[in-house]
């Protein structure tokens, strides 16, 4: 059986078995999963295809004896010419004094090695005496451990296989496989391994991509499916008529994306079934407006709500905006750190009697002492600051309330449907109408001060600016413009009625707090920052957001500062400054200056990035796959996933008989093994 220890095969005895054990190997099943992580194509091309500094593969005809020479102990460097079409090129060896005895003239040798155009070299690091058609054409090299070495590992591939070949089966049903043109697992383990060219290849790669992508997909739906099911919500009867009137009364028409995410939660919240659904919206798309009404529909149904924001400064600008936006409809309370003593008693108290209706706060939310009276709905916002445990710990405070997540950074698509696949996922992709666009202009260093005229031009019309940069102090390691220093130099640099502040990470959490309410409220034209000013933060008044050093920020971050600015009606500017050195950094300028859609620009960063910067490493919630890759291979998570929904939607789990195997598969996963038997 394929779960038989690796033991069983001959040849491999106790330290053999624990040298496998490093590459987490212990039964055949994990031998004939353990897939190559590169693979080195031997295809001869002619010599003026070649491409220099690439790794190539020549055969030819041996002109002359090799030359070895000596120098230092155990080091060595044999030369060789070779004719290839008729071209006399240079072999060079390092380290290999014995092939000096089997490499002799007139012999035909194929090398493969990195090649020199410009000297017609090859630096050999292998070869095999005779023609490349007595070769494999395509060979696997494995990650290996201890005295594992990549001969041995495929003998005792090659004999599990043979042995274990009759017991690999088959469990994605026939219609997928045939319409797909993927072949089946026997035949696609087999070519892993043994690729007898590099077409079967990729259709076994192809294979093994949609299987991992499917499985993957079919876990995360049941277990939304699940969690839908067992977690009874609310099923909250609210007052649509009142909910309308409410929307009518704001002083803007609703964003078509606005009215489907709103719609999407409406529906959510009466269903029976508990919401888990994630609203994502570019800076400025208006996901307060959708919160509101969402907020507004549970008070009509006779629930308390719960905003929970990351910051104090930012529960401060959503109390005031919803209070204007809910009048006398509703009785709303700010809960933060600040709030102490009698304050704080008393609004514990009124929550507990239900006398306020909408609680919004920072993580002083989730306290003990806090009590609701009948929570029906929370939403987190910018849900990747919070923990996992602080977001469960104000979901358990009421008795099953619906839950929203929202984000301002736009995750690209593919990440969404992977990362959150046990979420709905709701979209507002269109901003506002009227809204003005954001000029964005990357500039060097050498225009810094005619940039500063312009700000200083901009501050006596009454607007306000944002500079940027990377670091607090000095650091020697890099030479990055710290945000102390250009404080300094503003303050130089401008008239004395243009007041500059000055903002980082080492301020507490109060003093921020104060720096930013200066800002707001224009005691302050000028504030130099770092980071830290990137989320939720509304200044309407301010429309130049310059980035000092903006080639050491990634294009998400970027466009998240670039949010803070144009929130008001006037234009509004965006200025890096940056002189990047490759060709990353320019490319992240260029798109910059392009586009301001924050899911455009998020998945040019996943290309250049990779998933790691969306979502910290350990909490990321992106799994790990063996052959597939969720940005290459973003195609086929889209159909794994519209397979998998279809799947799940239509019970074919249970009721055909062609997704048996497929459910034996999914069973052997403890998370799931319980709901389908």
């Amino acid at each position: 059986m394929l779960t038989d220890p690796i033991t069983a095969l001959k040849g491999v005895g106790e330290k053999f078995a624990e040298d496998l054990a490093l590459m987490s190997i212990y039964t055949i099943d994990d031998l004939l999963h353990y897939f190559p992580y590169r693979y080195d194509v031997y295809e001869i091309k002619p010599l003026a295809e070649l491409i220099h500094d690439d790794k190539v593969t020549i055969e030819g005809r041996v002109v002359h004896e090799p030359s070895l020479t000596f120098y230092g102990r155990k080091k060595s460097r044999l030369t060789f010419t070779i004719e290839v079409e008729g071209v006399a090129v240079k072999a060079v060896m390092f380290n290999r004094a014995f092939a000096k005895k089997q490499i002799h003239s007139d012999h035909i040798i194929t090398l493969t090695g990195k090649w020199d155009a410009h000297r017609l070299q090859i630096t050999v690091s292998n070869y095999k005496l005779g023609a490349a058609e007595n070769q494999d054409n395509v060979q696997p090299s494995y990650s290996i451990k201890g005295n594992v070495t990549n001969i041995k590992l495929k003998k005792t591939i090659q004999q599990a296989y043979n042995i274990y070949a009759d017991e690999i089966t088959e469990f994605i049903p026939e219609t997928y496989t045939k319409s797909y043109k993927i072949p089946n697992r026997n035949i696609a383990i087999k070519t892993m391994h043994f690729p007898p060219d590099r077409i079967a290849l990729k259709h076994a790669r192809r294979r093994f991509v949609y299987e991992e992508f499917l499985l993957f997909q079919l876990k995360m739906q049941l277990l939304r499916k699940i969690n839908r099911e067992s977690t009874e919500g609310n099923a909250q009867q609210f007052d649509e008529k009142r909910v309308s009137e409410f929307v009518q009364s704001f002083p803007f028409e609703l964003t078509d994306a606005q009215k489907k995410s709103l719609k999407e939660i409406l529906a959510d919240m009466k269903s029976p079934n508990r919401m888990n659904r994630l609203l994502q919206g570019d800076v400025g798309s208006g996901k307060t407006a959708v919160a509101a009404i969402s907020l507004f529909a549970t008070i009509t149904a006779g629930k308390q709500g719960a905003l929970m924001v990351p910051t104090e400064i930012l529960a401060e600008q959503h109390y005031e905006s919803l209070k204007a936006l809910f009048g006398e409809r509703a009785n709303i309370a700010l809960l933060t750190g600040s709030v102490k003593g009698k304050k704080r008693r008393e609004l514990l108290s009124g929550l507990q009697k239900h006398e306020i209706h909408i609680l919004i706060g920072t993580h002083a939310l989730i306290q003990d002492d806090v009590y609701f009276n009948d929570l029906g709905y929370v939403i987190v916002d910018e849900q990747h600051r919070f923990g996992v445990e602080q977001r469960r710990t104000l979901r358990d405070k009421g008795l099953k309330p619906d839950v929203l997540f929202m984000t301002a950074t736009p995750i690209p698509r593919t990440l969404a449907i992977t990362a959150f696949g046990d979420m709905d996922v709701s979209v507002i992709d269109e901003m506002p109408k009227g809204r003005k666009e954001i000029e964005t202009y990357w500039a060097k260093d050498n225009m810094f001060e005619r940039i500063l005229h312009m700000i200083e031009k901009h501050v006596e019309q009454g607007e306000q600016a944002y500079v940027i940069c990377p670091l607090i102090e000095e650091s020697d390691k890099l030479d990055i413009q710290d945000a102390v220093d250009l404080y300094h130099q503003l303050v130089e640099f401008f008239p004395q009625e243009v007041k500059v502040g000055l903002m980082h990470g080492r301020l507490k959490a109060n003093e921020k707090d104060e720096v930013m309410k200066e800002f707001a409220s224009n005691h302050l034209q000028v504030l130099v920052s770092t980071t830290v000013v990137e989320v939720g933060v509304n200044v309407p008044n301010a429309t130049i957001m310059v980035i000092y050093d903006a080639e050491r920020f990634g294009l998400s971050q970027l466009h998240q500062l670039r949010g803070r600015v144009g929130r008001g009606d006037k234009q509004s500017y965006c200025i890096l400054i940056a002189d990047p050195k490759g060709e990353v950094g320019k490319e992240r300028m260029r798109i910059m200056t392009e586009t301001t859609n924050g899911f455009e620009l998020s998945e040019e960063d996943l290309k250049l990035r990779g998933p790691g910067d969306f979502f910290g490493k350990k909490q990321s919630g992106v799994p790990e796959f063996k052959v597939a890759d969720m940005i290459h291979d973003y195609r086929a998570l889209e159909t794994a996933r519209k397979d998998a929904s279809e799947i799940i939607e239509n019970n074919l789990l249970e009721n055909d008989a062609a997704f048996l195997p497929l459910k034996r598969i999914l069973e052997t996963d403890p998370s799931l093994s319980t709901t389908l038997d």
